[in-house]
C-alpha cells in the first residue's frame, strides 16, 4: 500500500497548479493532505472526488484556514471528523479513516517555537 501525505497550501491554489494530474502519477492508494484553505461550498466535483478516488474533509469554520482531508482508492470503513475539543475541531486539523485494522489520520498541527 502506497500512503502520501502533502501540505497543499490551498486545495484550489493546488488544483490551479496540476496537483491532481501530479497526484494521479503518485499512484498512491491514499493521500492525505493538509491546509485545504476551503469550505466545501469552495470545493469542485474533482475536489470532493477526483476519479478513482474517494474523498473524506475536515474543514476549518474559518475561511481560508487549515483544513485536512483524505483521498483513498478503497471506500473508508469508518471516518472520524475531529477530536471532540471544540476549539481543536473547529480549525479543521484532525480526519481520521478506518480501513479494517488500518486507520489512517490526516492531521495538521501548529509548531511553537519558545
Amino acid at each position: 500500500m502506497r500512503i502520501i501525505s502533502v501540505n497543499l497550501n490551498g486545495i484550489r491554489s493546488a488544483a490551479n497548479k496540476g496537483f491532481y494530474p501530479w497526484m494521479q502519477q503518485q499512484q498512491a492508494d491514499i493521500v492525505c493532505m493538509q491546509e485545504l484553505k476551503a469550505q466545501e461550498g469552495d470545493m469542485s466535483a474533482e475536489m470532493l472526488q477526483p476519479e478513482g478516488y474517494y474523498g473524506y474533509f475536515h474543514y476549518a469554520e474559518k475561511k481560508g484556514y487549515s483544513g485536512v482531508g483524505i483521498y483513498s482508492r478503497e471506500k473508508a470503513d469508518a471516518v472520524i471528523v475531529g477530536l471532540g475539543i471544540a476549539d481543536i475541531d473547529s480549525e479543521g486539523r484532525y480526519l481520521e479513516a478506518r480501513y479494517g485494522n488500518l486507520s489512517v489520520v490526516s492531521l495538521y498541527l501548529l509548531g511553537l517555537l519558545g
